[in-house]
């Protein structure tokens, strides 16, 4: 993959450089082709793209889509995109998640500490950061109507069959790392999920034509 007009810190282009999209399955294809067809539609008709990536916690998927998501954007400089993230209860962002985030390259700064800390995440110098803490999907941080509701985990997904103020409801959902934490394999299987997302946002806006 080649960059579009965007410098992303070289670390992440490291990182980026090892997506194989072609090693996407075509069942994840269909999956992921709302979220294209979303997309495609609001360029198409120059309006603003909002998605809100949602999961139980607000924890770890859905945080690790909001920020590949933004960063795929920028990547294949498609314009007008605002990703946002959030959770049927709010917890934290999980810290082994703010990490793997920081070994793939992105600049990660605490700018605030507490129960519910608030980071700033960054893909480029100039990039305004992304503000990643955990919140409900409904918090008023995130965009009330005219927004793509992306769920993340199953258990979301089942838990909101209704999204209040979305447009779209669509379902892609990731395994769970959570279910690694606190063994030998949890930095490998952290890193491997960040890059399954990775490589899935970065084909979703591959695809729009602009």
């Amino acid at each position: 993959m080649t960059s579009i007009q965007i410098n992303l810190f070289p670390e992440i282009e490291k990182t980026i450089n090892h997506f194989n999209l072609q090693n996407i399955s075509e069942e994840r294809k269909t999956t992921l082709q709302p979220l294209i067809d979303f997309i495609q539609n609001k360029v198409n008709n120059q309006q603003e793209i909002r998605l809100n990536l949602i999961c139980t916690h607000n924890s770890r998927r859905s945080h690790l889509s909001q920020v590949w998501s933004q960063t795929a954007a920028a990547y294949y400089d498609i314009k007008n995109v605002f990703c946002y993230s959030g959770g049927t209860e709010a917890t934290a962002l999980f810290p082994i998640a703010a990490q793997t985030l920081a070994k793939q390259g992105f600049q990660i700064k605490t700018i605030a500490e507490g129960n519910n800390p608030v980071y700033a995440i960054k893909y480029n110098e100039n990039a305004h950061p992304i503000i990643g803490f955990s919140k409900t999907f409904d918090n008023e941080f995130n965009p009330q109507s005219e927004f793509a509701a992306i769920l993340t985990c199953s258990s979301a997904d089942q838990g909101c069959p209704f999204i209040p103020g979305a447009e779209k409801r669509i379902p892609i959902t990731f395994e769970d790392p959570k279910a690694f934490d606190n063994t030998p394999q949890q930095a490998e299987k952290y890193e491997e999920r960040s890059n399954q997302i990775g490589a899935e946002m970065f084909y979703v806006f591959s695809q729009i034509k602009k």
